[in-house]
Protein backbone atom coordinates (compact mmCIF):
# COMPACT_ATOMS: atom_id res chain seq x y z
CA UNK A 1 0.00 0.00 0.00
CA UNK A 2 2.87 2.20 0.76
CA UNK A 3 3.86 2.65 -3.20
CA UNK A 4 0.18 3.20 -4.05
CA UNK A 5 -2.41 5.77 -4.00
CA UNK A 6 -4.79 5.23 -1.29
CA UNK A 7 -8.57 5.79 -1.89
CA UNK A 8 -11.04 6.00 1.05
CA UNK A 9 -14.28 5.41 -0.41
CA UNK A 10 -17.34 5.44 1.76
CA UNK A 11 -20.76 3.87 0.32
CA UNK A 12 -23.75 2.05 2.58
CA UNK A 13 -24.43 -0.12 -0.61
CA UNK A 14 -22.47 -3.38 0.17
CA UNK A 15 -23.19 -4.36 -4.13
CA UNK A 16 -21.77 -0.94 -5.28
CA UNK A 17 -18.87 -0.51 -2.50
CA UNK A 18 -17.69 -4.02 -2.97
CA UNK A 19 -17.91 -3.77 -6.79
CA UNK A 20 -16.25 -0.62 -7.03
CA UNK A 21 -13.63 -1.04 -4.56
CA UNK A 22 -12.50 -4.25 -6.72
CA UNK A 23 -12.41 -2.23 -9.97
CA UNK A 24 -10.48 0.42 -8.16
CA UNK A 25 -7.88 -2.43 -6.81
CA UNK A 26 -7.58 -3.69 -10.66
CA UNK A 27 -6.58 -0.24 -11.89
CA UNK A 28 -3.64 -0.01 -9.05
CA UNK A 29 -5.49 1.79 -6.08
CA UNK A 30 -5.55 0.58 -2.62
CA UNK A 31 -8.96 1.08 -1.33
CA UNK A 32 -10.42 1.49 2.14
CA UNK A 33 -14.10 1.17 1.71
CA UNK A 34 -15.89 1.86 4.85
CA UNK A 35 -20.30 1.25 5.06
CA UNK A 36 -21.24 4.64 6.86
CA UNK A 37 -20.00 8.09 7.37
CA UNK A 38 -18.85 7.87 10.90
CA UNK A 39 -16.53 4.70 10.45
CA UNK A 40 -15.22 6.54 7.19
CA UNK A 41 -14.00 9.78 9.83
CA UNK A 42 -12.49 7.02 11.44
CA UNK A 43 -10.88 5.44 8.54
CA UNK A 44 -9.22 8.73 7.37
CA UNK A 45 -8.12 9.80 10.72
CA UNK A 46 -6.11 6.46 11.09
CA UNK A 47 -4.97 5.60 7.43
CA UNK A 48 -4.76 9.68 6.12
CA UNK A 49 -5.68 8.59 2.53
CA UNK A 50 -4.69 10.32 -0.83
CA UNK A 51 -8.30 11.11 -1.82
CA UNK A 52 -11.84 10.20 -0.71
CA UNK A 53 -14.53 9.34 -2.31
CA UNK A 54 -17.79 9.76 -0.34
CA UNK A 55 -21.41 8.72 -0.93
CA UNK A 56 -23.94 11.67 -0.63
CA UNK A 57 -26.52 9.68 1.06
CA UNK A 58 -24.75 7.33 4.01
CA UNK A 59 -25.90 6.54 7.50
CA UNK A 60 -24.72 7.76 10.77
CA UNK A 61 -22.74 10.87 9.35
CA UNK A 62 -23.91 12.00 5.40
CA UNK A 63 -21.64 12.36 2.77
CA UNK A 64 -21.83 15.86 3.06
CA UNK A 65 -20.96 16.24 6.47
CA UNK A 66 -18.14 13.81 6.75
CA UNK A 67 -16.84 16.09 3.66
CA UNK A 68 -16.34 19.07 6.29
CA UNK A 69 -15.42 17.29 8.63
CA UNK A 70 -12.50 16.25 6.02
CA UNK A 71 -12.06 19.87 4.68
CA UNK A 72 -11.46 20.52 8.64
CA UNK A 73 -8.53 18.81 8.89
CA UNK A 74 -6.98 18.13 5.80
CA UNK A 75 -6.87 19.57 2.10
CA UNK A 76 -6.58 16.41 1.05
CA UNK A 77 -9.25 16.00 -2.66
CA UNK A 78 -12.66 15.04 -2.42
CA UNK A 79 -15.00 13.52 -4.77
CA UNK A 80 -18.52 13.16 -3.74
CA UNK A 81 -21.10 10.86 -5.65
CA UNK A 82 -24.40 11.63 -5.99
CA UNK A 83 -27.92 9.69 -7.08
CA UNK A 84 -29.02 12.52 -9.22
CA UNK A 85 -27.33 15.45 -11.48
CA UNK A 86 -29.68 17.90 -10.58
CA UNK A 87 -29.83 17.24 -6.93
CA UNK A 88 -29.23 19.76 -4.64
CA UNK A 89 -26.71 17.52 -2.64
CA UNK A 90 -23.98 18.33 -5.96
CA UNK A 91 -23.96 21.59 -4.88
CA UNK A 92 -24.23 21.49 -0.52
CA UNK A 93 -20.98 18.50 -1.56
CA UNK A 94 -19.19 21.42 -3.40
CA UNK A 95 -20.05 24.12 -0.96
CA UNK A 96 -18.52 21.69 1.75
CA UNK A 97 -15.15 21.50 0.59
CA UNK A 98 -15.25 18.69 -2.15
CA UNK A 99 -13.25 19.11 -5.45
CA UNK A 100 -15.59 17.50 -8.37
CA UNK A 101 -18.52 14.39 -8.16
CA UNK A 102 -19.72 11.94 -9.96
CA UNK A 103 -23.12 11.11 -11.10
CA UNK A 104 -24.38 7.70 -9.93
CA UNK A 105 -24.92 4.99 -11.76
CA UNK A 106 -21.08 5.75 -12.95
CA UNK A 107 -19.21 3.44 -15.49
CA UNK A 108 -15.95 2.41 -13.98
CA UNK A 109 -13.62 3.90 -16.73
CA UNK A 110 -15.18 7.22 -15.75
CA UNK A 111 -14.69 7.11 -12.07
CA UNK A 112 -11.45 6.09 -12.36
CA UNK A 113 -10.49 8.92 -14.62
CA UNK A 114 -12.25 11.71 -12.54
CA UNK A 115 -9.94 10.01 -9.82
CA UNK A 116 -7.37 10.77 -11.92
CA UNK A 117 -7.60 14.08 -12.82
CA UNK A 118 -7.97 15.19 -9.62
CA UNK A 119 -5.05 13.80 -8.11
CA UNK A 120 -2.47 14.94 -10.91
CA UNK A 121 -3.97 17.97 -9.85
CA UNK A 122 -2.78 17.72 -6.64
CA UNK A 123 0.32 16.30 -7.74
CA UNK A 124 -0.26 12.64 -7.68
CA UNK A 125 -0.19 10.11 -11.09
CA UNK A 126 -3.22 7.79 -9.81
CA UNK A 127 -1.24 4.77 -9.38
CA UNK A 128 1.91 3.97 -7.82
CA UNK A 129 3.86 6.92 -8.96
CA UNK A 130 3.94 10.06 -8.08
CA UNK A 131 3.91 13.44 -10.25
CA UNK A 132 5.38 16.92 -9.80
CA UNK A 133 2.36 19.65 -9.74
CA UNK A 134 2.69 22.12 -12.74
CA UNK A 135 4.77 24.85 -12.58
CA UNK A 136 2.67 28.12 -12.21
CA UNK A 137 2.35 30.40 -15.10
CA UNK A 138 3.94 33.40 -13.36
CA UNK A 139 6.84 33.19 -11.04
CA UNK A 140 7.38 34.91 -8.29
CA UNK A 141 4.72 37.12 -5.82
CA UNK A 142 1.87 39.05 -7.26
CA UNK A 143 -0.09 41.96 -5.57
CA UNK A 144 -3.79 42.99 -6.74
CA UNK A 145 -4.63 45.48 -3.92
CA UNK A 146 -4.91 43.95 -0.43
CA UNK A 147 -3.95 40.64 -2.18
CA UNK A 148 -0.29 39.32 -2.26
CA UNK A 149 0.36 35.33 -4.46
CA UNK A 150 3.52 33.80 -3.68
CA UNK A 151 3.74 31.56 -6.88
CA UNK A 152 6.77 30.00 -5.11
CA UNK A 153 5.92 29.10 -2.02
CA UNK A 154 2.12 28.62 -3.29
CA UNK A 155 0.96 30.97 0.09
CA UNK A 156 -1.54 33.44 -0.17
CA UNK A 157 -1.78 36.77 2.20
CA UNK A 158 -5.17 39.43 2.54
CA UNK A 159 -4.03 42.63 4.32
CA UNK A 160 -0.89 41.12 5.45
CA UNK A 161 -2.93 37.67 7.02
CA UNK A 162 -2.36 34.28 5.51
CA UNK A 163 -5.34 32.46 3.33
CA UNK A 164 -6.33 29.46 3.74
CA UNK A 165 -7.18 27.63 0.12
CA UNK A 166 -7.45 24.04 -0.90
CA UNK A 167 -5.10 22.94 -4.23
CA UNK A 168 -8.41 23.18 -6.15
CA UNK A 169 -9.15 26.68 -5.04
CA UNK A 170 -4.92 27.71 -5.31
CA UNK A 171 -4.99 26.41 -9.00
CA UNK A 172 -8.22 28.31 -9.91
CA UNK A 173 -6.75 31.72 -8.41
CA UNK A 174 -3.36 31.04 -10.29
CA UNK A 175 -5.93 30.45 -13.67
CA UNK A 176 -7.38 34.21 -12.80
CA UNK A 177 -3.93 35.65 -11.88
CA UNK A 178 -1.78 34.23 -14.65
CA UNK A 179 -4.15 36.85 -16.60
CA UNK A 180 -5.48 39.61 -14.75
CA UNK A 181 -8.93 41.29 -16.27
CA UNK A 182 -9.08 38.70 -18.95
CA UNK A 183 -12.29 37.17 -19.07
CA UNK A 184 -11.81 33.21 -18.20
CA UNK A 185 -14.66 31.03 -19.52
CA UNK A 186 -16.15 28.19 -17.23
CA UNK A 187 -15.44 25.69 -19.63
CA UNK A 188 -11.86 26.81 -20.07
CA UNK A 189 -11.53 27.12 -16.62
CA UNK A 190 -12.83 23.40 -16.61
CA UNK A 191 -9.88 22.04 -18.89
CA UNK A 192 -7.49 23.89 -16.93
CA UNK A 193 -7.98 23.82 -13.22
CA UNK A 194 -9.85 20.69 -13.47
CA UNK A 195 -8.69 18.74 -16.41
CA UNK A 196 -11.46 17.84 -18.46
CA UNK A 197 -10.77 17.09 -21.77
CA UNK A 198 -14.54 16.62 -22.08
CA UNK A 199 -17.76 18.70 -21.01
CA UNK A 200 -18.50 19.28 -17.43
CA UNK A 201 -20.59 20.20 -15.12
CA UNK A 202 -20.10 24.21 -14.61
CA UNK A 203 -21.45 23.77 -11.42
CA UNK A 204 -18.04 22.94 -10.24
CA UNK A 205 -16.65 26.36 -11.00
CA UNK A 206 -19.22 28.54 -10.15
CA UNK A 207 -19.47 27.25 -6.16
CA UNK A 208 -15.40 26.99 -6.34
CA UNK A 209 -15.35 30.60 -7.51
CA UNK A 210 -17.51 31.81 -4.27
CA UNK A 211 -15.35 29.88 -2.07
CA UNK A 212 -12.45 31.71 -2.99
CA UNK A 213 -14.43 35.27 -3.44
CA UNK A 214 -14.86 34.20 0.08
CA UNK A 215 -11.46 34.13 1.18
CA UNK A 216 -9.58 36.57 -1.11
CA UNK A 217 -12.89 39.17 -1.22
CA UNK A 218 -15.98 39.42 -2.78
CA UNK A 219 -15.41 42.00 -5.09
CA UNK A 220 -12.13 40.54 -6.51
CA UNK A 221 -13.25 38.13 -8.91
CA UNK A 222 -15.60 39.75 -11.29
CA UNK A 223 -18.66 38.04 -13.12
CA UNK A 224 -19.39 38.99 -16.74
CA UNK A 225 -22.58 37.81 -17.82
CA UNK A 226 -22.86 35.31 -20.56
CA UNK A 227 -18.93 34.98 -20.81
CA UNK A 228 -17.23 33.72 -17.16
CA UNK A 229 -14.75 35.66 -14.36
CA UNK A 230 -12.29 37.45 -14.31
CA UNK A 231 -9.70 39.01 -11.58
CA UNK A 232 -9.94 42.80 -11.41
CA UNK A 233 -6.56 43.86 -11.81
Amino acid sequence: MADQTHVLFVEDDDVIREATQLALERDGFAVTAMPDGLSGLEAFRAHRPDIALLDVMVPGLDGVSLCRRIRDESTVPVIMLSARADSIDVVLGLEAGADDYVTKPFDGAVLVARIRAVLRRFGHAGGAAQTESPEPAVAGTLAFGELEIDTDGMEVRRSGQPVALTPTEMRLLLEFSAAPGTVLSRDKLLERVWDYGWGGDTRVVDVHVQRLRQKIGQDRIETVRGFGYKLKA
